[in-house]
């Protein structure tokens, strides 16, 4: 039990983590290419310096996602030997496709900085395209596999051993058509109001130029855009997971009995008895589930204790977090739209450009409390009711020492990031407006002309 707990925990350390540089990684080429596209189309020089710009900090976020994402792979046969061995063919698929992925938007990344002022800017543009397809690609891989734990198909289990592998029955399992939108929509969501946020803190220390509000605008509406069509989404799948993972739909929202007109909470601490403390809706959560208040939700009790997921007050108000954070993201969303309805400008409010500094911190937090929805909401297995987390973990010595030398590794990583990122930001900030670096180390000279 030592084992799995301390595996568990450094296992939701590395994903936290990670999770918030891959987001940047599917999302961040997109925003960067809408100005690029901008700064081509419409001749505007200050979209394309924000897409120059923007693509060194893509840079530098892919290079320290590379790193964790390395880490996170490794720990799947370290920490849990007993899942990789036994169905290391079904799920290691989409990981496999994932890489190629990583290895084009990494050669593609590549070419992109390079290609600033050695291409066309026509020719430019399109070399970033490859890195928001392989973007997306690499994020369905990787949600695939983890839908597919949620939903196990494409394989025959035959005395404990997998046979017959269906890699596409694998990979479009069940739950994948609404995990793969739902992660890629929070990416767009998260890079959009995080990037947003950076300007808004400048606005709001007076740095009012025609960039920043364009810096401002350009992703805070891809984000903007996408809460919505996250909602629907969210919607569907929790409907989705009401039906085919019943269990876990109903340590979300605390239902102990099966029953009929089900009271949905809002808040509260989930006991035997029932929610305590909560904001309770007589008949919603049957209504949410079925569209009437007479639809039967499966309860607790169905199952043995044994196979209840724990920390059911975490998984209740994460879900209750995520789903609040993504409605007032809305609310602000269409303030921004009223506004430019009205005047085509930003409102005048500063309580708007507040609102939108702290809207990067809560995309972070909506993205981290769905992931503990997800994976907490799954145990006792690691395999939906196929294999327990508690079987499939290692037995080896050594964990905490894992656990530990990973907290320093990241700290190092994460701090280098940020200081890198901030010293970017200053010599931006205090330069001459513009981003020439001059010579690419490594690069070949300016032509000077003459003879050769």
């Amino acid at each position: 039990m030592t084992h799995l707990l301390v595996a568990r925990e450094q296992m939701a350390f590395t994903l936290g983590f990670h999770i918030i540089l891959a987001s940047l990684g599917v999302a961040f080429p997109a925003i960067t290419l809408i100005a690029n596209y901008r700064g081509w189309r419409k001749g505007d020089d200050d979209a394309m310096e924000l897409a120059r710009r923007w693509s060194k900090v893509m840079a530098v976020t892919f290079a320290v996602g590379a790193v964790t994402g390395t880490v996170l792979s490794f720990e799947f046969g370290l920490l849990w030997p007993g899942f990789v061995s036994r169905f290391g063919d079904v799920f290691g698929v989409p990981f496999a496709i994932e890489g190629i992925f990583f290895f084009v938007e990494a050669i593609f990344i590549a070419i992109y900085l390079y290609g600033w002022k050695r291409l066309s800017t026509k020719a430019h543009f399109w070399t970033g395209v490859p890195i928001v397809i392989a973007g997306l690609g690499g994020a369905l891989s990787v949600v695939s596999a983890n839908s597919w734990m949620n939903q196990p198909t494409g394989f025959t289990l035959s005395h404990g051993k997998v046979t017959s592998v269906d890699p596409l029955s694998a990979i479009f399992n069940n739950a994948m058509p609404y995990e793969v939108p739902h992660m890629i929509l929070a990416a767009y969501i998260l890079t959009g109001f995080l990037v947003a946020s950076v300007y808004a803190v400048g606005m709001l220390r007076g740095r009012r130029d025609r960039r920043h509000r364009i810096g401002f605008l350009i992703p805070f509406t891809v984000a903007a855009i996408a809460t919505p069509i996250q909602f629907a989404v969210g919607d569907t799948a929790a409907r989705a997971v009401a039906k085919d993972q019943p269990v876990k739909f109903a340590a979300m929202e605390c239902v102990q009995q099966t029953h009929r007109d089900v009271t949905e909470y809002l808040g509260g601490v989930c006991t035997s008895d029932g929610v305590k403390g909560g904001l309770g809706i007589p008949g919603l959560d049957s209504f949410l589930v079925g569209f009437s208040t007479n639809t039967k939700v499966t309860g607790l009790d169905s199952v043995p204790p044994s196979d209840r997921p724990p920390a059911n007050t975490l998984l209740h108000l994460a879900f209750d977090a995520m789903v609040g954070i993504c409605t007032a993201l809305m609310g602000l969303g269409a303030w921004l739209g009223i506004a430019w309805w009205r005047r085509r400008d930003l409102p005048k409010s500063r309580w708007f450009l507040r609102a939108s500094a702290l809207a990067g911190a809560a995309s972070i937090l909506a993205l981290e409390c769905g992931w503990i929805v997800t994976e907490v909401g799954r145990q006792p297995w690691i395999v939906y009711n196929i294999l327990r987390t508690k079987d499939a973990v290692t037995t080896a010595g050594g964990v905490p020492v894992m656990f530990a030398a990973i907290l320093v590794l990241y700290a190092v990583v994460g701090t280098v990031a940020v200081v890198v990122l901030r010293g970017m930001a200053k010599r931006w900030r205090e330069g001459d407006g513009s981003d020439d670096d001059g010579e690419v180390p490594y690069g070949p000279p300016a032509a000077t002309g003459g003879a050769g």
